[in-house]
C-alpha cells in the first residue's frame, strides 16, 4: 500500500509529506501531514463503488460543505481531478477535520451535556437534509438507494438479513415475517415519507465534535433514502444508554427545530437499520471479532423487531 500512497501523494503535489494509517474499515484512510496542513487520503475498497458513484459522492460532499455543514471537502489533484486510480485502487484526498468522534460502538457514551450534544446532532442532520433538498444533482449523478428494494428486496444493499446462517429457526421465522410486514408497511406509506439524499452511516465514529461544532464524515454509504433511516442510524448504537429516551427526544427536538418530520414509523426504521447489520456481517464472518458482532447484531435486531411486531 505504501507505493500506492506515495504515487497518490505525487498526483496531488504532496510528495514527501508524512503519512500514516488512521482507519482501516471499509476504506483505508491515511492522515497526510505537510509543514503547514493536514489532509485525509482515502484508498477505496476495490469493487465497492464505481468511479461515477465516487465522483457523485465527492460532488455532493462539496455541495454540503458549501451549505455551511462541516464535512470533509474534496481536494483537486494537480490535474484538477478529484479521483484517480492507482494500481487498480481508487484514491481521493479530502480536507482534514480536527474534531474527535463522539464515542465508539460498543462502549459507554462518555460525553458531557449529552442532551445538548444530541440536540446538535439532530440539527446537523436536518441541515444536511435541507442542503441536499435545495441542491439539484448534476447529470450523471449516481448513488445507491436505501429504498424498499435496497432494504428488503431480493438483493438488499447490505445482504439478505433474514438468511444470515447463524439465525436460529425461530429467528429466521421472525426476521422473515418482519421483512414481509415491513415491506407492506413501507409500500403503504413510502409516498408520504420524507425521502432524498441521506448520509446512511451516522454512527458515533462518523460524528465528530470540535467545541460547539458537529462534523460529519464518511459519506461512503450515502445515497438516496428515507430520512427516518438517517435518524434511526444516529440513534441505534445508543440503545443501551440508560438515558436513551432522553437522547432520542433531544435528537428529534434538534431535528424538528430545523425541519419537520413525521416519526410515526421510527420504530420500523430502527428495526430495519438494525437488520441491515445482520445482512452486512454475512460476508465478513471470517474477520476478527465478527462472531461477537454477529451475535450482538442478531440480539439487537430481535429485540427491535419483536418490539415493532408487538406494537
Amino acid at each position: 500500500m505504501n507505493e500506492i500512497v506515495e504515487t497518490a501523494l505525487s498526483l496531488w503535489g504532496l510528495t514527501g509529506a508524512h503519512y500514516h494509517l488512521v482507519a482501516a474499515r471499509e476504506n483505508a484512510v491515511y492522515e497526510i501531514t505537510t509543514d503547514t496542513q493536514k489532509f485525509a487520503l482515502r484508498l477505496h475498497r476495490k469493487g465497492y463503488r464505481t468511479d461515477a458513484e465516487l465522483r457523485s459522492e465527492l460532488t455532493w460532499m462539496n455541495t454540503v460543505a458549501q451549505g455551511g455543514i462541516v464535512v470533509p471537502k474534496p481536494i483537486a489533484s494537480r490535474s484538477c481531478d478529484f479521483l484517480h486510480t492507482v494500481d487498480g485502487v481508487q484514491v481521493d484526498v479530502l480536507t482534514w477535520l480536527t474534531g474527535s468522534p463522539i464515542g465508539a460502538t460498543g462502549k459507554t457514551l462518555n460525553v458531557p451535556d449529552r442532551g445538548r450534544l444530541f440536540h446538535q446532532i439532530g440539527q446537523a442532520l436536518a441541515r444536511l437534509h435541507d442542503v441536499s433538498d435545495i441542491w439539484t444533482p448534476p447529470t450523471g449523478f449516481t448513488r445507491c438507494a436505501w429504498d424498499r428494494d435496497g432494504l428488503m428486496g431480493d438483493d438488499p444493499l447490505w445482504g439478505r438479513f433474514w438468511e444470515n446462517p447463524s439465525l436460529s429457526a425461530k429467528d429466521h421465522m421472525l426476521f422473515t415475517s418482519f421483512r414481509q410486514s415491513a415491506d407492506a408497511a413501507l409500500a403503504k406509506a413510502e409516498n408520504q415519507l420524507d425521502y432524498g439524499l441521506i448520509h446512511a452511516d451516522l454512527v458515533r465514529e462518523n460524528m465528530l465534535q470540535d467545541g460547539d461544532k458537529i462534523q460529519l464524515i464518511d459519506f461512503d454509504d450515502g445515497g438516496f433514502g428515507f430520512r427516518l433511516f438517517d435518524i434511526a442510524t444516529a440513534l441505534l448504537k445508543n440503545l443501551d444508554e440508560p438515558d436513551f429516551p432522553d437522547l432520542k427526544a433531544s435528537l428529534l427536538k434538534g431535528y424538528t427545530s430545523v425541519r419537520p418530520i413525521d416519526v410515526h414509523l421510527l420504530d420500523l426504521f430502527m428495526a430495519l437499520r438494525s437488520a441491515t447489520y445482520v445482512g452486512w456481517i454475512i460476508t465478513r464472518m471470517d474477520e476478527n471479532g465478527s462472531h461477537q458482532r454477529n451475535i450482538r447484531f442478531i440480539k439487537t435486531t430481535r429485540r427491535l423487531v419483536e418490539n415493532y411486531m408487538a406494537g
